[in-house]
């Protein structure tokens, strides 16, 4: 199999950090990352992975591995090598108390991202058992709809000037996402 060129990912993101660079920073990148920041890393020189906020994981989160920040600070080199692989395009999900903070991801999938699958509207997520809230954005204004699946785990949100418009955004793709188009997206919004 041929190795994507990353020349493209390197002038828009910067150098990848090595793993045992990105190890003793591991702190500063995963704040980067909740931060909206991605960061490459790399193993091996031909092994890249992007460490991405959850904003840039495509679909629903439930169900994707999951690895404290912790073991995946340990564990590195080998989820590099996991992510990276060419024929699994799942990322791994970096959590902080059982909380997704982050995702790795393969650095080829910022070269060409899949078009974002169009999220369920509100009926087809009450159909599945999953609860839907609503409520009302202090800072913004806006009411916001979180959808989140029988476990608790937040699925969808969205937000409106009123309940039907946020309910209807949960269907959406996310801003800066028109729909079907490439870019690798979550479902799962801010919370």
């Amino acid at each position: 199999m041929e190795r994507p060129s990353y020349e493209e990912l390197v002038a828009r993101l910067g150098t990848p950090v090595a793993v045992e660079d990105a190890r003793a920073r591991w702190g500063a990148l995963v704040d980067a990352a909740r931060n909206g920041r991605v960061s490459l890393i790399t193993r091996e020189r031909w092994e890249w992975a992007a460490l991405v906020p959850l904003s840039r994981v495509a679909g629903v989160l439930t169900g994707l591995p999951v690895v404290s920040l912790s073991t995946a600070r340990s564990k590195l080199g080998d989820l590099v090598r996991q992510v990276a692989g060419p024929y699994d395009d799942e990322p791994v999900l970096l959590t902080r108390h059982r909380t997704p903070v982050a995702a790795l991801i393969a650095a080829r999938l910022l070269l060409e991202p899949p078009a974002v699958p169009r999220r369920p509207d509100a009926d087809a997520l009450l159909a599945d058992g999953h609860t839907v809230t609503l409520g009302r954005d202090p800072v913004g204004g806006l009411i916001v709809a979180i959808a989140r699946d029988p476990g608790g785990t937040q699925v969808a949100a969205g937000s409106g000037r009123d309940a039907a418009q946020a309910l209807r955004s949960l269907a959406e793709p996310p801003p800066g996402q028109p729909d079907g188009s490439p870019g690798r997206t979550t479902a799962s919004g801010p919370g």
